[in-house]
């Protein structure tokens, strides 16, 4: 049983390419990957169930996303890839 993901200094651990093909299989509601997946991809297929609504947010999901956003993680996603049309707000 693979433990997901708590916080933004693990989520910088993972592969990108990984985590975004993941996404795009669980968001198609695609069954959960076996031990051939990595993490990366794993973490991705979770939220994309999440945000596809096949599934829903645990206290895993729950603590990450409080600490993406305690840490300063999201501000600095949206920093680097401004082409993505993310808003900074100061403060």
């Amino acid at each position: 049983m693979r433990i997901p993901i708590r916080t933004a200094a693990e989520l910088d651990l993972l592969d990108d390419a990984e985590v975004q093909e993941g996404y795009w299989d669980g968001r198609s509601n695609e069954p959960e990957p076996g031990d051939n997946r990595s993490l990366s991809y794993w973490h991705g297929w979770r939220n994309g169930m999440f945000d596809g609504y096949h599934m829903k947010g645990d206290d895993a999901s729950a603590a990450l996303a409080h600490d993406v956003i305690k840490s300063g993680w999201l501000r600095r996603l949206a920093l680097k890839y401004p082409e993505y049309g993310f808003e900074v707000h100061k403060g």
